[in-house]
């Protein structure tokens, strides 16, 4: 018998355990295979292949044989799913939006190796390397695979806000793939203060906006453009949506889908600008299709205004820096019975801005003026596919999105807004375990007023939100986002008086999106950093709420609620929103986000009940409808 070592044993977090041989008999393998697998593997060190083959790099699982077990345990592990192959969503389509769709999921794929490339340099060999080990029967492996793609990267926070690192000595990086992974953000300030000093500023001011993949030169930095960088694949990808114009049996929806195919092939944001400005039109399409340019990712650009001697010399010279994109795609069946309820808030919008604090000192991009608030479509979608960033399960998965965020050069030319609704996320799977969780953190006399479908319409107040206050939030630095994703949260509850007087909302209903949101906004642990705006807030609202006698979290961990004070602390909470969002200033910022993100022995207990009865670490999506259109010719 030859005795043949796995070569890479499963490892633990806890001990090192011992490696076990595997044995064969040599009938059963090809000698000249064997010896040429034997050279490959000792000749990994220098990166050669004798055999011809491409050489995997090698990698140790991040996590133990235990813990993977647990992890991808349905208890643990939430699915998310998408259009199935015979759903009447795709039966019902036009032959010509059909053959788009094949051709829309095509892209949407193609672009998912694009993020995958953005996150982290090391996720495609390590996916390569888990793919091989899988086929070596490796199950750690295969368990690792699982999180892997759920996750969509080698590191994430799970719902309980721990980071998870697949690939052992693989950290987190602020930068992400976006800048060098050995550049420190003391370096980073450094080099860019030596670029400022050599008069280098069109180059600092590429490195520093939101489509740039920045690396070293040298001693110091240079940037190159996404579409440079990723030129085969956006190539690859804008072919695929010119494909799918041709067949689409909507003539605005083509003319979008042609732009953004010339913004994905040319290095000119206006561009983006322009295909921004046409999709935020769009209303009603049979299709959709989005490209998400979303910041939350980069927590290095943000840094340099926490450096306030080099954060002055920038806006000295007019540069602004602005957190880098990463990309997501979303491919849809627009859903029209659920737009039209969608639709039903259009006429409030003007309201929402009339009552919005300090609204004569600054723009929004929603107008009191009832004449303009109208600007900003909405959709509902069932899904097809979410990938990239978007389809990243990561402490959850967004249910609806606003867009193109305040930073898109869209708004200097008057695109506007829209905003888009994922009914596939949003809908749920095991409603006992909803009651589960009722029982465990909200007081019995409130269960009546918890209802799916105020979630729904608090969701649609949180996204609107988005589109009111300051439009230019420039100076919070990593508090940018926190700070935004707490003011939608709140313009959703603070402006449910308006809407109620105005017959949008009954008293029965604001009653349940109050009780709904306060259920949802609890969390199940206090989150371990700053690096996810949506826990971050979360916690702030808590903790703001219970200062303000608007909840009440008892000894045993259960939530009262004071319905009375509810809407006016969410209107004090959104003066000074608002006021740090004017100010531009990163110190009234942090002060803002520090004073209220404050996790109190009472959260403590209810989260601790919450882990009992909801257990749900990580999570995946399965599209199915997607994989057999991508394997289409």
């Amino acid at each position: 018998m030859l005795k043949i070592y796995n070569v890479n044993n499963n490892v633990s977090t806890n001990k090192t355990q011992k490696q076990k041989p595997v044995t064969t008999s040599v009938a059963t393998i090809d000698k000249s295979e064997m010896i040429m697998t034997n050279l490959d593997q000792m000749a990994k060190t220098y990166r050669v292949s004798f055999s011809g083959r491409k050489t995997i790099e090698e990698f140790k699982l991040g996590l133990s044989h235990d813990e993977l077990l647990t992890r991808t345990d349905s208890d643990y592990f939430e699915n998310k799913k998408m259009l199935q192959v015979d759903s009447p969503e795709y039966e019902n389509l036009a032959q010509g939006d059909k053959i788009a769709l094949k051709h829309l999921v095509k892209a949407a794929y193609i672009l998912d190796e694009v993020s995958l490339k953005m996150d982290n340099e090391k996720n495609i060999p390590f996916r390569d390397f888990l793919k091989k080990e899988v086929e070596k029967g490796n199950e750690d492996a295969k368990m690792t695979l699982k999180l892997f793609m759920g996750q969509k990267g080698i590191n994430a926070l799970d719902k309980a806000t721990h980071e998870i690192n697949l690939a052992k000595g693989e950290p987190t990086l602020p930068g992400k793939a976006l800048y060098p992974s050995n550049l420190s953000t003391e370096e980073f300030h450094e080099i860019l203060t030596e670029m400022l000093d050599k008069g280098k500023l069109s180059q600092v001011k590429d490195i520093l906006n939101q489509r740039s993949i920045v690396k070293r030169d040298g001693d110091l930095l240079k940037s190159t453009d996404y579409t440079i960088e990723y030129k085969k694949e956006f190539t690859a990808a804008a072919e695929e949506l010119k494909k799918a114009a041709k067949t689409s049996t909507n003539k605005d929806f083509n003319q979008y889908l042609l732009m953004q195919a010339e913004a994905l092939t040319h290095n000119d944001p206006m561009l983006d600008a322009v295909a921004d400005k046409k999709w935020a039109t769009l209303q009603d399409t049979p299709l959709e299709f989005t490209i998400t340019r979303e910041n939350y990712e980069d927590e290095m650009t943000g840094t340099v205004e926490e450096n306030k001697i080099l954060n002055d010399r920038l806006k000295k010279h007019g540069i602004t820096p602005i957190q880098k994109d990463m990309l997501g795609i979303r491919v849809g069946i627009v859903n029209k019975k659920g737009t039209e309820e969608l639709l039903e808030i259009k006429p409030y919008l003007s309201d929402m801005a009339e009552n919005m604090p300090f609204k004569d000192e600054y723009e929004q991009n929603i107008s009191a003026d009832s004449t303009e608030g109208s600007k900003q479509t909405m959709v509902d979608v069932d899904l097809v596919a979410m990938s990239g960033d978007l389809g990243a399960y990561r402490c959850g998965i967004t249910i609806a999105e606003n867009l193109p965020n305040d930073d898109k050069m869209t708004f200097k030319i008057g695109g506007g807004r829209r905003n888009v609704y994922h009914r596939q996320i949003r809908q749920v799977g095991d409603k006992t375990k909803i009651q589960e969780k009722l029982g465990a953190i909200l007081d019995p006399s409130l269960h009546k007023y918890y209802s799916e479908d105020a979630d729904q319409l608090f969701t649609i107040g949180h996204e609107n939100g988005h589109s009111l206050g300051p439009k230019d939030k420039t100076g919070l630095g990593k508090y940018t986002n926190i700070i935004e994703e707490n003011k939608a949260d709140i313009v959703s509850i603070a402006m449910l008086d308006v809407l109620t007087e105005k017959g949008m909302y009954t008293d029965l209903q604001k009653k349940q999106i109050l009780t709904t949101f306060i259920t949802n906004n609890m969390q199940k642990a206090k989150p371990e950093s700053l690096s996810n705006p949506y826990k971050v807030r979360a916690v702030m609202q808590t903790n703001f709420f219970i200062k303000e006698g608007a909840i009440k979290i008892d000894d045993k961990g259960i939530i009262t609620i004071n319905m009375e004070k509810m809407v006016p602390t969410a209107k004090k909470m959104l003066e000074q929103i608002v006021k740090v969002q004017m100010s531009k200033d990163f110190t009234a910022g942090e002060k803002y986000v520090t004073d209220n993100f404050v996790w109190t022995k009472e959260m403590e207990l209810l989260a601790e009940n919450f882990r009992r009865v909801n257990k749900t670490l990580n999570g995946y999506v399965t599209q199915p409808l997607a994989d057999k259109l991508a394997k289409e010719d």
